[in-house]
């Protein structure tokens, strides 16, 4: 359980960027405690607990890189092509027979085990084999085509460090090194509300002011990419006492609780007064379009104090883009605080603007456009509408151009930082 302090989220600001937004998280969110062992597989997409150092060297013993002849390399003319007599065979997955006879050549395919002595190979089609032996080119260096023990990894090295979220390369290596469980840390438990009588849940009837809430689905969708388990806590009433009611249940059973809507300033919107009557306001405002209006508190876990830690509350907006905007700058950061990772920063990569644009100072800004390819960069076409509420704003567009705070104006030509949403949802 997080265990947060009085003053842990004293902030006075009204309006916060997004990277004072993950600074506060990451100096003030503690990690969960506790681990927990998991075979491989099961560890895909969790974070390492602790450190892992190497158990033996990878590879374990000095092979061949590739199929055809180990030899020694001083047994070499230098300068010139040399001649080796057969000595031999090694397969993968067999030792060496023998030590390797000086003035020799012995056989030797990928992965297998060098003969003592040799410590260079000759590719197959780069020899001339003959009855007696074989013809070496000139110009090989010491150890080609060789793979040294513990070239991979050394043993006793750190291999994986704790707060590494586990993918496929990071097990590939586990497994690589012999390791059939890993150690985790828990999965974050995460609840997540929709709020407003204007929601119906898909596949219910609709109200005549009704329609169909998506952001609950979304949210659910983005955290299935992350080490957590989620609850769906279905939607929040615009009543204030049922609102705060609900809240405070769900902060005693969870690590960290998300809702969208009702952070705002109407009459109806109770989620912010909710945070504030129950616990505390650490912020509220972002910095980013879309995605102003949103809050980030703490709830007490049992009995209206903090001695047992708080539950962190984040209050996404209500629509859909800036919802899902405010979820990658505050939620993905704080559930991967909490999880002990390390931090992830958004893939980027630059690419060349193909509209014009206008924005305000002082807040950081994304646009929604369509990827090309070009050279030297791809382009970026703007989306013909800007709405926060306009889903096919997304299923049409292929990434955010990213516009930072101190940008006043984008021009064509210009060039500007994109986040691909193949590597965001």
């Amino acid at each position: 359980m997080a265990q947060l302090s009085d003053d842990c989220f004293a902030f006075g600001g009204p309006l916060l960027s997004v990277e004072a937004a993950e600074a506060l998280i990451a100096a003030r969110i503690p990690p969960l405690a506790g681990e927990e062992s998991l075979p491989l597989l099961a560890a895909l997409g969790r974070v390492l607990a602790r450190d892992i150092r190497a158990p033996r060297p990878l590879p374990p013993f000095f092979n061949a890189a590739v199929d055809g002849y180990a030899f020694r390399h001083a047994d070499l003319a230098p300068g010139e092509r040399s001649f080796l007599g057969h000595d031999g065979r090694v397969a993968a997955g067999q030792a060496a027979g023998h030590p390797l006879r000086p003035g020799t050549a012995a056989r030797i395919f990928t992965g297998a085990p060098m003969p003592p002595g040799a410590d260079t190979v000759v590719m197959q089609e780069d020899a001339a084999a003959e009855t007696a032996g074989l013809w070496v080119p000139p110009g090989l260096q010491p150890g080609a085509n060789a793979r040294p023990a513990g070239e991979d990894v050394a043993e006793g090295a750190l291999a994986l460090p704790s707060g590494r979220r586990l993918r496929v390369p990071e097990i590939a290596l586990a497994a690589a090194l012999g390791l059939a469980v890993l150690p985790v840390v828990p999965r974050v438990r995460v609840g997540v509300f929709s709020t407003g009588d204007e929601l119906a849940a898909p596949g219910m009837p609709l109200g005549p002011a009704q329609t169909y809430d998506s952001n609950r689905f979304a949210l659910l969708a983005l955290l299935a990419r992350l080490p957590v388990e989620a609850t769906d806590l279905g939607i929040l009433p615009d009543e204030a006492g049922a609102t705060a009611a609900a809240l405070r249940a769900a902060a005693g059973s969870h690590d960290l609780l998300l809702t969208s809507g009702g952070v705002s300033t109407g009459e109806e919107d109770h989620v912010r007064a909710a945070i504030e009557q129950g616990g505390r306001l650490v912020f509220w405002r972002l910095a980013v379009k879309p995605g102003r209006p949103a809050a980030m508190g703490v709830l007490p876990k049992a009995g209206g104090n903090f001695d047992q830690g708080g539950t962190p509350v984040v209050g996404l907006p209500g629509n859909p883009v800036a919802a899902i905007v405010t979820f990658l700058h505050l939620a993905r950061p704080l559930v991967l605080r909490l999880a002990g990772g390390t931090a992830e920063p958004l893939a980027r990569f630059p690419a060349r603007a193909e509209f014009g644009y206008r924005k305000k100072a002082g807040r950081r800004e994304y646009v929604r456009v369509r990827l090309e390819a070009g050279a030297p960069l791809p382009a970026a076409r703007k989306f013909g509408r800007e709405g926060a509420a306009l889903l096919t704003s997304l299923t049409e567009s292929d990434a955010f151009v990213e516009l930072p705070e101190d940008m006043v104006a984008v021009a064509p030509g210009d060039t500007v930082q994109v986040l691909p949403f193949a590597a965001l949802f």
